[in-house]
């Protein structure tokens, strides 16, 4: 078997079934100010289209791109053209990317007024799932106007579900329990949000899971790094997709690889 389409999981009880890898898609729109280890150039529409080509014959519906990944949206857009509705799209809110910077904005007018420009950007007229990318101070941000806001775009059908994007266990939590999902940070180096993952499997809410690969950072002797991290975020039930960022085939045909032989197990 070459394919995780027949390993789709459920992202929490918002009725969307996601593949256990998801594509991230930074590098399609962005390689300035990246944590990545190897510098990159962005490719063009050609090898672009055939990763998404690529992703999707090896069994990927799932996409993860934000307006702070410079041009990633609006090349999706493109790229997707006639293809929409196979894909689950995940993208965010709160992080703009200028002039090399990151800033932040989780104001009700800003929040609108992303998501109606994400929906321009990727010629949709409805987004699966809106996730808060915070600035670290999660707490405050949750307090804030960008939680509601989401709420309410959902009951207009703009948006299937939202969530959050955050680097604590104590956001993570409150955001749970107000939203649908938690995007978390676990891998075979940080495992201190595992307490969102456990609140998440009690109450039915979804997980995704960044740097699962620690940004290709993840290097074990002796071991299959891409095994033993994968073996480790399908380990816990609350996960459903794992994101992958990765422009070159070889690696995808890899990862995937990877996935099925730990899923198999």
């Amino acid at each position: 078997m070459t394919s995780l389409q027949p390993f789709l999981r459920p992202l929490g009880s918002t009725g969307l079934s996601v593949s256990p890898l998801g594509l991230g898609t930074v590098k399609f729109g962005r390689n300035q100010g990246v944590k990545y280890p190897d510098r990159f150039e962005l490719p063009d529409d050609r090898q672009a289209r055939g990763i998404l080509a690529l992703a999707w014959d090896l069994g990927i519906n799932l996409l993860d791109t934000a307006p702070a990944y410079g041009t990633s949206e609006e090349r999706l857009g493109g790229l997707l053209d006639g293809q929409r509705e196979q894909w689950i799209i995940c993208t965010k809110v709160g992080e703009e990317f200028e002039q090399g910077e990151s800033c932040f904005d989780f104001s009700a007018a800003h929040t609108r007024l992303s998501i109606e420009r994400s929906l321009r950007r990727l010629k949709t007229d409805y987004l699966d799932l809106v996730l808060v990318h915070s600035d670290g101070n999660d707490l405050d941000v949750l307090d804030g106007e960008v939680y509601p806001t989401l709420g309410k775009l959902k009951q207009e059908g703009l948006i299937r579900a939202f969530g959050f994007s955050g680097k604590t266990v104590e956001g993570g939590i409150r955001a749970l329990d107000a939203g649908d999902c938690a995007m978390v940070t676990y891998n075979l180096r940080e495992q201190q949000e595992q307490p969102v993952l456990d609140h998440a499997l009690s109450h039915h809410k979804g997980i995704l899971i960044k740097k699962a690969l620690a940004s290709g950072h993840i290097c074990l002797q002796g071991e299959d790094p891409m095994f033993a991290s994968l073996q480790l975020i399908y380990s816990h039930p609350a996960v459903a997709s794992a994101i992958i960022g990765t422009i070159n085939p070889t690696h995808l045909r890899e990862n995937v690889a990877t996935a099925l032989r730990v899923l198999h197990r």
